[in-house]
């Protein structure tokens, strides 16, 4: 029997982090390093990625750092390689990156769809990629990418944002059933709204922010660093028999019917 005890834990062992420096990314980064991982802070902003790493190591865990670009997939496997030549091998990889245009679809532009398609879409697809090679090649690991509660549900000038997160999820799926006799796992995290740097222009108008709030179960919005639990869950032994899933961190905002309470 497996020692129940240490499920949760991922001492020995090394995480990638793509979108490090801030928001979910750093959570994840945060709460990969305090269950014993070490952790490769990577992000496009490459000074934010060493101060992630400086705030691990500053509390005594295990950090690296590099600059990456995900919308690159050169630069992506090149990083992969990197990282195993200098820890041996990567245990768990997880990527945050993305970005959201609010505009109704008939407002958008083809520069406006290419940037969010680039970076949301094509970003996860370059990290399922490094990451599924290198897995398949070490037969075991697990990845982690964000979609979004966007993915089922969806609002006035979401549309092309939403459009990604539900074809990161199928992309995941795909690639769980192709990997999965290799003993290689790939989840999405789905959040529902979250603080980080991404949604802060709702948290700047009061009634937008409040309106979200109300929209949920929990009647609140999420810390970033309440998706390190999910993280870490997934990342770690506890999920051991999960793949092709699609686990929900959003308040209960895609339980909820409507905005109205009937009374009952």
């Amino acid at each position: 029997m497996p020692d129940l005890s240490s499920m949760f834990r991922l001492d020995g062992r090394v995480a990638l982090v793509a979108g490090a420096a801030s928001g979910i990314g750093l959570a994840s980064a945060e709460g990969l390093a305090a269950s014993g991982a070490l952790v490769v802070c990577a992000d496009i902003n490459g000074p934010g990625a060493e101060k992630a790493a400086d705030g691990i190591r500053s509390r005594g865990g295990q950090a690296d750092s590099f600059a990456l670009d995900v919308t690159d997939a050169a630069a992506v496997d090149q990083a992969f390689r990197d990282v195993e030549k200098r820890h041996g091998r990567i245990h768990a990889v997880v990527t945050t990156p993305a970005v959201n245009i609010r505009k109704r679809l008939l407002d958008y532009t083809s520069a406006d769809f290419d940037k969010v398609v680039r970076l949301n879409l094509a970003g996860g697809f370059h990290v399922l990629q490094a990451a599924g090679r290198h897995m398949l090649a070490k037969k075991g690991g697990s990845i982690v990418l964000f979609s979004s509660m966007r993915a089922v549900t969806v609002e006035p000038g979401q549309s092309i944002y939403a459009a990604t997160k539900a074809g990161l999820i199928q992309m995941v799926r795909g690639l769980a059933v192709e990997l999965g006799p290799a003993g290689v796992r790939v989840n999405c995290i789905a959040p529902g709204v979250v603080e980080t740097p991404l949604t802060a222009p709702i948290k700047d108008k009061p009634e937008w922010y409040q309106a979200y709030s109300n929209r949920n179960a929990l009647n609140r919005w999420a810390k970033a660093e309440e998706m390190a639990g999910p993280v870490v869950f997934l990342a770690s032994d506890a999920s051991s028999y999960v793949t092709g899933a699609v686990l929900f961190a959003d308040g209960g905002w895609t339980a909820i019917d409507g905005r109205f309470a009937p009374p009952v």
